[in-house]
Formats: C-alpha cells, sequence, structure tokens
C-alpha cells in the first residue's frame, strides 16, 4: 500500500501541470474534475482525449471547462480540473469557486483514488463524496453531474478498499435522484482491469480509450448533457413551407394559424457571462432562433435540442420534451451591451 501510495505521490510532482488559457468554442460547457487520473498522468490528456474525438465524430460542439490544461494537440481542447495527488476533500474546498467562475453544464466527476491510496479516513469517504456532490448541486442546480465509480486498482489491498467505497456510491446516487437533483450514476469500475493500468494506479492508453467510451455511453444517454449533435454545424433547412405565408387556397373564412411567441426573460449577470430565459406560447411544434451578437458566444443550453450556424453565432432552437420554456448562457467576451435577439416559427 506505501508504495503505491508513494507512487501516486512522486508522479504527481513529476508532471508539470498548466494554468488553462480559456480554450472556448462557445458549446456545451464540460467540466472533467478529478485528480490525476483525470489530468492524465502517464497519457497526457487521459481519457478527454478519446471523449473528444467522439464529440467531434457525432457532431457535438463542447467546451470543456476548468482552470488547468495539458495533452496534446489531438485534444481540442485542454481545460479541466484534474488535480494530481488530490483527495475528495481537497476537490470540495474548491468545488464552489470553479463552477463559479466556470458554470459548466455537465461535470464529469471521478474521485476518491487517493483517498484510497493516501489512507485517508477511509470509513468517511463516501460521506466525503455525498457532501462534494451537494456542493455541486447546490452551487450548479441546473448541471448533469455523472458521478463515476473509481478504477481498479493493482494492488489487491487497494482493491478490497477501492470495491468498498465503490459500492456506497450507488446509494449516493439513487440518494440525490430521489431529491430531484441531476445527478447520474457512471460504472467506471468494471470498464478496466488491472492490465489497462500503465503503473498499478493510471490507465494506461487502452485503459482511457475504455473511460472515453464509458464518459461518452453516458452522456448521450442523458439528452442534453453535451448539446445536440450538429452543434457547429449550419442549421437544416427546412423543406415546409413558412407558417407565415398563407395557403393560397385557404378558404377566408379558415385563418392560417397564428404562429408562435418567444419572450426574453434576463437572468442572473455576472462579469463575463449573462443568463437568459425564453418562454414560446402559441404552439408546442416551435423553432425559435436566437441571434447573439459577435463576439458573444452562447456557452450552455437547457430543455431545447439546439444546432448552429457556421458562425456559431445563431442558434436554432427545438423542444426536446421539456416544455416550452428554455434558457442558456452567453459569455460576453468583451461585449456587454449587446443582448440576444430571438424569433418564433412553427416547425
Amino acid at each position: 500500500m506505501a508504495a503505491v501510495a508513494a507512487l501516486a505521490v512522486a508522479a504527481a510532482v513529476l508532471i508539470g501541470i498548466g494554468n488553462a488559457n480559456a480554450e472556448s468554442n462557445g458549446g456545451t460547457r464540460v467540466m472533467p474534475l478529478g485528480d490525476s487520473i483525470t489530468d492524465g498522468l502517464t497519457v497526457p490528456g487521459g481519457y478527454r482525449i478519446g471523449l473528444w474525438q467522439r464529440f467531434q465524430t457525432g457532431g457535438y460542439r463542447v467546451d470543456f471547462v476548468g482552470s488547468l490544461a495539458n495533452g496534446p494537440a489531438s485534444l481540442g481542447d485542454h481545460d479541466h480540473e484534474g488535480h494530481s495527488g488530490w483527495r475528495i476533500d481537497q476537490l470540495d474546498a474548491n468545488i464552489v469557486s470553479w463552477l463559479n467562475a466556470y458554470t459548466p453544464h455537465t461535470i464529469l466527476l471521478h474521485i476518491g483514488t487517493n483517498d484510497i491510496a493516501q489512507n485517508y479516513n477511509l470509513s468517511s469517504a463516501p460521506a466525503r463524496l455525498s457532501t462534494l456532490i451537494d456542493h455541486i448541486t447546490a452551487t450548479a442546480p441546473s448541471a448533469e453531474v455523472f458521478v463515476a465509480t473509481i478504477i481498479p486498482l493493482g494492488s489487491a489491498s487497494l482493491e478490497t478498499n477501492v470495491r468498498t467505497f465503490n459500492a456506497a456510491i450507488p446509494g449516493i446516487v439513487q440518494g440525490k435522484v430521489s431529491a430531484g437533483k441531476h445527478v447520474h450514476l457512471v460504472d467506471m469500475h468494471s470498464a478496466l482491469t488491472t492490465a489497462d493500468l500503465a503503473d498499478g494506479v493510471h490507465p494506461n492508453a487502452g485503459g482511457y480509450e475504455k473511460m472515453a467510451a464509458t464518459w461518452f455511453s453516458a452522456l448521450t444517454s442523458v439528452p442534453g448533457s453535451i448539446g445536440s449533435a450538429g452543434g457547429p454545424s449550419p442549421s437544416p433547412t427546412s423543406t415546409t413551407a413558412s407558417p407565415t405565408t398563407p395557403p393560397t387556397s385557404a378558404p377566408p373564412t379558415s385563418a392560417p394559424p397564428t404562429g408562435c411567441t418567444a419572450s426574453l426573460t434576463a437572468g442572473t449577470v455576472w462579469g463575463d457571462r449573462y443568463n437568459t430565459a425564453v418562454n414560446v406560447t402559441g404552439s408546442s411544434n416551435w423553432i425559435v432562433t436566437v441571434t447573439i451578437t459577435a463576439p458573444q458566444k452562447i456557452s450552455s443550453t437547457w430543455n431545447i435540442s439546439a444546432s448552429w450556424d457556421s458562425s456559431g453565432n445563431v442558434m436554432t432552437a427545438r423542444p426536446n420534451g421539456n416544455g416550452n420554456s428554455f434558457g442558456f448562457t452567453t459569455m460576453f467576451n468583451g461585449n456587454t451591451g449587446a443582448r440576444p435577439r430571438v424569433s418564433c416559427r412553427v416547425g
């Protein structure tokens, strides 16, 4: 146990951790959150490489966020909150400030390995995890929080403690779900074996690829957690006639569809971003066009299926089964005077 713990601590010292440089593409904001396994100690970038590639292949526009950055050029967005050597309590001490700074819509949480490796108050580790999740959901109540069981460890004695810790996680997650929180369980432990570890603690390239596949499967099972496929592509062209043009064959006594109306309500404003709520009336089969003035960019959305034109400044919003109200967060990017413009048509 001491050898593995020493390895984890020593490895954390060997790699340099860079500060994030706000690589933002205006996509759905996702925060990879954890320790050196999230950072990618043995494979810089870790699971984020394969996950990013899946986003690109699937047409999802995702913006990784966090105060740290690392990884190869093939990882299009290097930002994350994977802190080498950190335990649950250390993440918990910083999580509120990170969430307020980066406003993620989705959080990928894999934490607890260093609690095990450092033999740090193991009996209360599940309670610390529960408290961390509570702080996340209280600070970002609309965020989707994916909580992973931790991956195996090479040491048989440490692996016993891993399994004990992991056994408590489903009950923790279910408790949050029962309380109405957007928390989801991800079984990461069963996705890897000790053969997928480079050093008995951290995954090798194959292990990280398995983690990426597991995260992606979990994300795509929750609508809206990574936006909608085709986010950066031009909006699809509709072959349906515009409802604002009444059919010429309609009898005078039959009024054309009245269409729909989208109403904006200003939400919370921070120094670098602001929220906007939209309520649609007149139809449940609506298409709302939201236009943002550059260099502002929409960073996250909720309760809609969204796609963007090639500029990234015009968003097309459609219902996703969550009613006729939706919202989005817009980054100022130096333009604090402009506000979104919306129009609505029946789909």
